[in-house]
């Protein structure tokens, strides 16, 4: 019989959340924890955050470069939030998922949207609730990153962001941050293990045959 190598094919896992309800945090920690998973790294037209790296966190893009690559079809998904645009290059992603490498998204709905569009079969959606919406609140001015009035448009645009809960495959509530890490990672782990992930597998079940 044949030894078929192993190789699985990548996945997307977009994890999603009103502002302030912990997906970056959570993002963060499980790239720390998990191999073969990378972050797919946005453009954006919004100004870097203090401690922001270009190319680490965002490449931070002018409008007019925003618009060059939406119009040469370089990007997966693309939207407006809070007044800034944010997109996904689209050579990295599939780049990665041939070589069988995840790849992690911190990305609105969206954005999961448009991925659900293009990608199907390779998407996996989480979407993170806060226990509370004055929770919620406190965590956003916990950060001490926004001005109140900014705070307060989060805090308006919550309720729309969290009615798109029931378009993902998986509805977590960031109540304990280790638990709630931890019941990603088994997502992540059983979502690897899908026969349409094993493309190894015809060739080994045929060896199985003869």
């Amino acid at each position: 019989m044949t030894n078929t190598p192993k190789k699985r094919r990548g996945l997307m896992l977009v994890l999603s959340s009103p502002s302030g309800a912990g997906k970056t945090s959570l993002s963060r920690k499980l790239l720390e924890m998990e191999d073969d998973i990378s972050l797919s790294i946005s453009a954006t037209t919004r100004p870097p955050r203090p401690k922001e790296v270009e190319g680490r966190d965002y490449f931070f893009v002018s409008t007019e470069e925003f618009d060059r690559m939406v119009v040469a079809d370089e990007l997966l998904e693309h939207a407006t939030v809070f007044g800034h645009r944010y997109g996904t290059p689209a050579g990295p992603v599939r780049d990665a998922l041939a070589e069988g490498r995840d790849m992690l998204f911190d990305i609105d709905w969206q954005g999961t949207q448009q991925l659900e569009q293009k990608e199907r079969e390779d998407l996996v959606r989480v979407f993170i609730l806060p226990p509370s919406t004055a929770e919620l609140e406190t965590r956003l001015r916990r950060r001490a990153q926004d001005p109140d009035e900014v705070v307060a448009g989060r805090m308006a645009k919550a309720a729309d962001e969290i009615s798109h809960w029931a378009e993902y495959d998986y509805v977590l509530i960031n109540e304990d941050f280790d638990q709630c890490l931890a019941r990603i990672r088994e997502i992540l782990h059983v979502e690897r293990l899908k026969r349409h992930r094993q493309p190894w597998l015809i060739g080994f079940v045929k060896g199985l045959m003869t």
